[in-house]
């Protein structure tokens, strides 16, 4: 019997839990910065010292940080369902708590890219990105993260992906970025969606989804179970 393809699709708030700051809350990260200023391509062309000083910051205190109960819950699903997570998160907090089938949309925090060749990726870990650090290409390097007027190249992966899901499992996530906000309307007519996040969700783009109004590290364990319990999703 083919199993259920569980679609997970995540945002901030699956990391806020785990002690990651979001930069759309008061206390974010980018409350003393605009967005202009670190994470644009222009801002590096201007001021890439501040941009590596940015990213370096939070690259340091990801080390510090564990990945949170919603994490393990949805490595347990792996177990019984098809999962695969596509993330709008650049930290590695799924791949930490054991997730095997994460595709990350807006770049990876722990790897650093030539400012060249986009495709020139190194795995780089927790550690700062110092000036004068280089690609092979011998371009600065650059935090493998896709800024603010850079196309997302892993979106038509992850539409694909999108279209062959039983069920779409959104958390933590508001679904006002684009384009990720996006893949909600690349899911099969019939696809279940199940929205975990504690805000007000009413105004939602599914109006038939089920919300779990709590954060993913108290809802996804009870959920998880519920989903492997009765067998089906």
């Amino acid at each position: 019997m083919k199993k259920d393809h569980i679609v997970v699709l995540t945002g901030a708030g699956m990391s806020a839990e785990s002690g990651l700051k979001t930069f759309r809350d008061h206390d974010g990260l980018w409350e003393n910065h605009s967005v202009y200023d670190v994470a644009t391509p222009e801002a590096f062309q201007r001021d890439p010292d501040m941009v590596q000083r940015f990213y370096n910051m939070r690259r340091a205190q990801l080390e510090t940080v564990q990945p949170n109960a919603g994490h393990f819950a949805l490595v347990k699903a792996e177990r019984h369902f098809d999962v695969t997570i596509i993330t709008q998160n650049i930290d590695d907090l799924h791949e930490r708590a054991g997730s095997s089938n994460v595709l990350h949309l807006h770049g990876e925090l722990t790897k650093a890219r030539s400012s060249i060749q986009p495709d020139l990726i190194v795995n780089w870990g927790y550690g700062p990105i110092e000036n004068g650090d280089k690609a092979e290409d011998g371009s600065p390097l650059r935090p493998h993260v896709v800024w603010f007027g850079e196309p997302v190249p892993a979106i038509e992966q992850a539409v694909e992906i999108c279209r062959t899901a039983t069920h779409l499992l959104v958390v933590g996530t508001s679904l006002v970025v684009y384009p990720a906000a996006g893949l909600v309307h690349e899911t099969p007519q019939n696809c279940r969606v199940t929205l975990v996040d504690p805000g007000d969700m009413s105004e939602s783009p599914i109006a038939h989804a089920r919300h779990v109004q709590k954060p993913a590290g108290q809802a996804l364990p009870s959920l998880i179970d519920e989903w492997i319990l009765n067998g089906v999703v």
